[in-house]
């Protein structure tokens, strides 16, 4: 991806809680330890996925995409916050700053895809079982996984490519933890409106049609598990699929608080909104991550099963 800088702002300085200084180390504590559970939990789930010959499945090779994506999302902007907690002035250049946020958007884009894909793996093994093995074969699963990749580079690049061909005339605080695209645009000085209309356009389709369809394929999955005679049958089926649910209505519910809700048009208010809408978002780019090789662990009878084998041969080795 090509940096054309025609502004004169050679750098940005990432504002922070920089007006907040007492909560600064109380975060980066925070934050640190929660990126070391993000890194830890996904590898573990890295690890089983490609160490367990039982879950050698499309379910779990998409698991195994997400937590790599999750690892890969999180390292592209939390060394950034935490090294922002630690300076008083923390810069970053023009170049490294479209860098981090094609990146972040990449990764954020390429999930919203995934779990796409993931809801049509869950649909297809709890509504058609019989046809599951032709329809999720392995030339079907990894052309799907690899598509969420490049469509989800695909996406940023274009976004990324338009925001940094604008002019920034002066002003270079970002008013953010991160190089956030929405909080980049801020900073232009010319008319953002394609950039408007372009991210619309692009939210509909990474964002929405994903929702759209994870909602509808769970209303088909919901309405064949309840037609199940057995309660115990209805339980087993439904476990399948409970984890990835879960994770999907944390994810998207997330994006769609922080976008969706309205803005405050009073000034005191604004200033608290600007720290209420920074602290989603690190909500957003850690926890959402943190919690996802938890979910998993705990919904899931099989990764539970994987992890145990992986620690007792660990502790058996030493």
């Amino acid at each position: 991806m090509q940096v054309a800088n025609q502004s004169p702002v050679a750098e940005f300085v990432l504002l922070g809680l920089s007006d907040h200084p007492k909560l600064e180390k109380t975060f980066f504590a925070l934050i640190l330890l929660m990126y070391l559970v993000i890194l830890l939990g996904n590898g573990v789930l890295i690890l089983v996925t490609i160490l367990d010959p039982h879950l050698h499945t499309p379910m779990y090779f998409f698991l195994g995409n997400l937590s790599f994506l999750d690892i890969c999302y999180t390292t592209s902007s939390i060394p950034l916050v935490l090294d922002g907690f630690l300076t008083p002035r923390k810069t970053i250049s023009f170049s490294g700053c479209a860098v981090q946020m094609f990146l972040s958007y990449s990764m954020g884009s390429t999930e919203c895809v995934l779990l796409g894909m993931m809801a049509l793996d869950r649909y297809v093994a709890i509504c058609n079982p019989l046809r599951y093995p032709v329809v999720m074969s392995k030339a079907a699963y990894v052309p799907m996984a690899a598509g969420s990749w490049v469509a989800g580079g695909a996406n940023s690049l274009v976004q990324i490519s338009l925001a940094v061909q604008l002019p920034f005339c002066g002003d270079n605080v970002i008013n953010h933890f991160t190089c956030e695209i929405v909080a980049i645009l801020k900073l232009a000085c010319a008319d953002i409106s394609i950039n408007v209309i372009s991210m619309g356009v692009a939210n509909v389709i990474f964002l929405g049609v994903p929702v759209l369809f994870i909602s509808v394929s769970y209303i088909f999955i919901l309405t064949t598990i309840l037609k199940i005679p057995s309660a115990e049958g209805r339980k087993k089926a439904f476990s399948t699929c409970s984890a990835h649910l879960t994770v999907a209505v944390i994810f998207c519910g997330t994006i769609l608080f922080m976008y969706g809700k309205p803005k405050s048009k009073d000034p005191l208010g604004a200033d608290k909104q600007d720290l209420a809408d920074k602290l989603i978002s690190l909500f957003y780019g850690v926890v959402t991550p943190m919690l996802n090789p938890i979910i998993y662990s705990l919904r899931n009878k099989d990764v539970k099963m994987a992890v145990k084998n992986l620690l007792g041969q660990k502790c058996f080795i030493q």
